[in-house]
């Protein structure tokens, strides 16, 4: 029979489990709470699980259909400093920035029960069919309720979006690169007797627009092709006036290659703690970022919200 010392130091052996230790050390944490954090998938993160329960350094709670790991408070000083070296040891792994972010952006969302309700409902949505019911018809809906906001789509393409926000918004100011864009929208814009979008030539790091003058910036599917991701956040940043608002859709990272080739992806999408550390370099608070979508075919790209306040 292998000794407690033996079986503490085979399961702190591996830098994953290292990476676990490290993230029970706040707070308890579900196996699909330990995914979202570290992207690892179920069965390996269960299976890492079960060797730090063999070794008695974790130890579980069932809660309704899910299960919580905590690390164990040991008695014994050996187990107590077992923990401590496996803590030790994470920081010095370089994924763990990127999980200590996304721990805390989890926990912060436990507190926000409005969210997870919300993320409840909006997975109801799609199985449950009622006449008249669809995403195009909420949306009408939640445009209405609009304030008289100054908007800036950054990156806005064609302006599909800005198009739909100057229905209801105060003004809205579409920026991007390309000439042929920005003359296609500013004449549709024109057709269809939008006074309050005005299309602007200009960069995400540098956009045509006076700092301190909006109240909303949207990066909608347009981060990924960013020169410089950081500074297109920070150059939203300036653009907002106090308490503005920032709201960024893109990719979560992902591993198809053809992106680049097929889409003039810079980037290959962002993981959570990216964009984290971004908006909080930038100057942003109360960050909110979460999964809000996923799709079906292959390969299936998944997008992110964030959203934050200056």
């Amino acid at each position: 029979m292998m000794s407690p010392t033996l079986k503490s130091l085979r399961a702190l052996s591996d830098p994953t489990r290292l990476r676990i230790v490290a993230l029970m050390e706040k707070d308890e944490l579900s196996v699909n709470e330990l995914q979202e954090i570290t992207r690892l998938g179920q069965s390996r993160i269960s299976t890492h699980l079960g060797l730090l329960l063999e070794s008695e350094l974790v130890r579980s709670r069932r809660d309704g259909k899910r299960t919580f790991y905590r690390l164990d408070s040991p008695a014994d000083g050996a187990a107590s400093e077992f923990i401590r070296l496996a803590t030790r040891g994470a920081r010095e792994l370089p994924e763990y920035s990127g999980d200590q972010i996304n721990l805390k952006r989890l926990l912060n969302r436990r507190r926000e029960q409005a969210q997870v309700y919300f993320n409840q409902i909006a997975g109801r949505f799609d199985r449950v069919y009622g006449p008249g019911r669809s995403w195009q018809a909420f949306g009408h809906l939640l445009l209405r309720i609009l304030p008289p906001l100054v908007v800036a789509d950054l990156g806005s393409g064609e302006g599909l979006l800005s198009e739909l926000l100057a229905r209801r918004c105060k003004k809205v100011i579409a920026v991007d690169n390309s000439e042929k864009i920005v003359a296609f929208g500013a004449a549709k814009a024109k057709k269809n007797h939008l006074k309050n979008l005005e299309f602007r030539l200009g960069d995400l790091q540098n956009p045509p627009i006076e700092p301190a003058s909006v109240d909303l910036a949207i990066l909608s599917q347009a981060l990924h092709h960013a020169e410089d991701p950081a500074k297109a956040i920070a150059a939203a940043h300036r653009l907002l006036r106090p308490h503005g608002q920032i709201l960024i859709l893109d990719l979560l990272r992902h591993n198809f290659q053809k992106a680049h080739e097929l889409y003039g992806d810079r980037w290959p999408g962002f993981a959570e703690s990216d964009l984290h550390r971004w908006l909080e370099e930038a100057g942003f608070k109360r960050i909110e970022i979460s999964v809000v979508a996923r799709e079906e075919e292959t390969p299936h790209f998944e997008t992110m919200l964030a959203g934050a306040e200056k």
